[in-house]
């Protein structure tokens, strides 16, 4: 079975950078992100409508072509995390994370005994269809390969932001700034951005340690650049959305500033 290269190159302390799948789906989306240059790919479940059967299809195509693909489920919860994982998932980006306990939860699901109770399946992308070797040796290397972050989205999952980040299981810290903000009820004021830095430093520092990985979404390249000084390794940059609509919108300005011809 090939191993996560994500997770072998953060665990070297090399920073990754990505992107978002909010849009599309088609799976020639990986190979386009990989030729790129980017390291990974962040596929969301929570505020699409991408299919399970799609992400199957997504999971299998980032496998074969040894390019990352990290998922957002709709819920960070047993029944999303065992489908996801069992469909050839290796990196899953938890939201909502409110509690040590949904934490534990949430590495109970993704681990096979004895780090977790992981629910065992049958042969599949999730092994890579290999049946060799004994299931023992399986379930170890299955449980070397997971990688979970988990978001931080509001206030309160911060009283146990020590617990969480200590957490063996747990792989990456980080925040969902616009829940947050919400949360902390600062969404569109001008303290926004310096509140959110605040908690994203909490983040940084609780990762660094715990000896976890501080996960960012970044604006900006000079965002990036800041928070990689800072020490965080997972950065992820932008989305095809946003790519999309940028490049559409250059293009409209352009063309729409050609003049019609005098003859």
């Amino acid at each position: 079975m090939n191993e996560n290269l994500l997770k072998q190159a953060l665990s070297r302390s090399h920073a990754q950078m990505g992107a978002w799948i909010n849009m599309v789906h088609n799976p020639g989306i990986l190979p386009l992100m990989k030729s790129a240059g980017l390291d990974f790919a962040r596929l969301d479940m929570e505020h699409t409508g991408v299919s399970i059967e799609t992400v199957a299809t997504l999971a299998l195509v980032a496998r074969s072509i040894n390019f990352p693909l990290a998922v957002r489920p709709p819920v960070a919860n047993r029944e999303w995390i065992t489908r996801l994982l069992d469909i050839g998932v290796w990196n899953l980006h938890c939201p909502q994370v409110e509690s040590a306990a949904h934490a534990r939860e949430i590495v109970q699901a993704s681990r096979f005994s004895p780090l977790g109770l992981r629910g065992h399946g049958y042969p599949g992308p999730a092994t890579d269809f290999d049946i060799g070797g004994s299931v023992a040796e399986r379930r170890t290397f299955a449980n070397a390969q997971v990688f979970v972050t988990v978001m931080f989205e509001t206030a309160a999952a911060f009283e146990d932001l020590e617990e969480i980040a200590a957490l063996e299981g747990i792989d990456a810290l980080t925040i969902g700034p616009a829940d947050l903000a919400q949360d902390l009820g600062v969404f569109g004021q001008p303290s926004q951005n310096t509140v959110l830095a605040e908690k994203q430093e909490l983040i940084l520092a609780a990762a660094k340690r715990h000896g976890k990985v501080g996960a960012v979404l970044c604006a900006t390249p000079g965002e990036a650049g800041l928070w990689r000084d800072k020490g965080a390794l997972l950065l992820a940059c932008s989305s095809d959305a946003m790519i999309l609509q940028q490049g559409f919108s250059r293009i409209a300005d352009e063309f729409g500033r050609v003049q019609p011809s005098q003859e």
